[in-house]
Order: C-alpha cells, then structure tokens, then sequence
C-alpha cells in the first residue's frame, strides 16, 4: 500500500491534512507521487504546484518535501504545502 500524507501549515501549526492510499501495484512510484499529490490538491482545492529543482533533490533524498508560495502560480492563505510518503 502507498500512502502520501499531504499537510497544510500556517504559523508553523497544521492547518488541515489528508492522506492519498493507492494499491494498484500496476503503476510506478512516480506516478503513484503525481497521482497522489493531485489528489491531495483537489481535496483542498490548490492548483498542483510546480516541482521545482530543491523539491525534486529533497524528496529524492527524504521522500518528503515542501511547496511555498513559490511553488504555486495562484496566491496561497498558508505558508507551506508538505507532501510525505509514509508507507510504500
């Protein structure tokens, strides 16, 4: 099972969660990431950001990451999107 915990943070508190599950051992992890980290957008009704170069080496590195305001072309009432993976 792949499970992404997608969390929004203001103020450095949690703001709201949510967990993406997908079992379909057809698909490759990456897709299972792009997947997942669309759903999590639609479930808090964000734009999907856009992965830029320190998110893509940070979850390469740590299977989590974080999207600022940098990261998203609409303007954001938070101060960061965290996507992790946390069973695979």
């Amino acid at each position: 099972m792949f499970r992404l915990w997608g969390k929004i943070f203001r103020d450095n508190r949690l703001i709201s969660d949510y967990v993406y599950e997908n079992d379909d051992i057809d698909i490759t992890r990456t897709a299972k990431v792009f997947d997942g980290l669309e759903s999590i957008c639609k479930e808090f009704d964000l734009s999907v950001p856009i992965w830029l170069e320190n998110n893509i080496s940070e979850f390469k590195r740590v299977d989590k990451t974080r999207f600022n305001a940098d990261s998203f072309i609409d303007h954001i009432d938070f101060d960061y999107l965290e996507i992790h993976v946390i069973e695979e």
